[in-house]
């Protein structure tokens, strides 16, 4: 095997183990939420404020160190992006709930 197929093997490893983290992580979160509120089913409208919101988050942390930051307490970009991703799973999850796939 060449050189430069090992070293894309290698970085295909990685990709694969971060975005299992990254995965875990989001699971983690949605476990969290669980615990915390419950089963939460929306009409999608409600869903979509709270999106928005966590989006709005995201946004304060990438602007944190500019011109445009402001004090706020979203200031890690990774976690308000689990945040993100964690809110549009649980969207999913009732997606497919109601349409019986569950």
């Amino acid at each position: 095997m060449k050189i430069s197929e090992l070293l894309e093997q290698q970085r295909n490893q990685k990709v694969d183990v971060l975005m299992c983290e990254v995965n875990d992580d989001v699971l983690q979160e949605r476990m969290q939420q669980n615990e915390k509120w419950g089963l939460q089913r929306y009409d999608y409208g409600y869903w979509l404020a709270i999106l928005v919101e966590e989006v709005g988050e995201v946004a304060q942390a990438i602007q944190q160190g500019s011109v445009a930051s402001k004090e706020t307490d979203a200031d890690d970009l990774y976690t308000e992006l689990i945040h993100v991703a964690a809110v549009a799973s649980a969207i999913a999850e009732q997606v497919k709930e109601e349409r019986g796939s569950a």
